[in-house]
């Protein structure tokens, strides 16, 4: 029996071509990631870590329920300089365990791993936060980072509705069967909305996870927080997902979470 785990957290067509990371990130400072903000403490975004976040511009997928679409898009120049982010974490050693990528879609940008490296060399626990969007990227990372919390947006068959880009559930599948191989620390998890996601839909979809081998699982009920999208701000979450539901998650999984806003 796994745990069942109550938390509160505050957690157009786009084409382009899996793992073409240089051509996406055109126009960026060469050697210098991309920052579009960064929280300088979170108890909520590193299991069992206070962190800091880092926010790093780009995503080519348009998940309607997005609450960060202002990280979506990588902009000529960085709103945030690296340099001044790594000045930030020299004064919180010994303040923070760990520095976490998020974004956006961190794996976007070709100096996440010089930028991973450094936070290491200040003495801090690497966290990543991605959708698996470039799995081959996703690879060559997972050596430098000790936490994992990968987002699976949906069941296979139902994710080009989800991301708004053709055939991306096959790259999320990699990217989940290489953070599986990997062996590091991980948690998997998954967004959810009443007109997006049913319950058969959330029920099938974490069997499926449970039998590749993820052992942590969260349900992420939606926040309208930042999201842009009438239609979905405006239907209730109330009394969902239900706990008939939520106790058959709870049963496949080593741990399982559920976040509300």
């Amino acid at each position: 029996m796994s745990a069942l785990t109550l938390t509160n957290a505050a957690a157009t067509k786009a084409n382009p071509a899996p793992d073409r990371v240089g051509a996406l990130a055109a126009g960026a400072p060469e050697g210098s990631l991309k920052v579009g903000g960064v929280t300088p403490f979170s108890a909520t975004d590193y299991p069992g870590k206070l962190a800091a976040v880092v926010f790093v511009q780009g995503c080519p997928w348009r998940c309607g329920y997005c609450h960060n679409p202002h990280l979506q898009t990588r902009t000529s120049t960085s709103p945030v300089a690296w340099a001044d982010v790594l000045l930030r974490l020299r004064h919180r050693v010994g303040l923070i365990d760990a520095v976490v990528f998020s974004g956006g879609e961190p794996t976007i940008d070709p100096a996440l791993a010089d930028a991973m490296r450094e936070v290491r060399a200040l003495g801090f626990g690497v966290g990543l936060h991605s959708a698996g969007i470039y799995p081959r990227r996703l690879v060559e990372l997972l050596p430098l980072v000790d936490w994992v919390g990968l987002d699976v947006k949906a069941p296979w068959l139902n994710y080009d509705a989800i991301t708004g880009m053709v055939d991306s559930a096959r790259h999320a599948r990699s990217s989940a069967e290489a953070v599986l191989a990997s062996g590091v620390m991980h948690e998997f998890r998954t967004t959810i909305h009443p007109g997006l996601h049913t319950e058969p839909d959330i029920l099938g979809l974490a069997q499926t996870l449970s039998t590749m081998g993820v052992r942590h699982y969260a349900l992420q009920v939606f926040r309208a927080t930042g999201c842009g999208d009438d239609r979905l701000n405006a239907m209730s979450t109330v009394g969902y997902p239900g706990a008939g539901l939520l106790a058959q998650v709870a049963n496949l999984f080593e741990t399982f979470t559920l976040r509300h806003a």
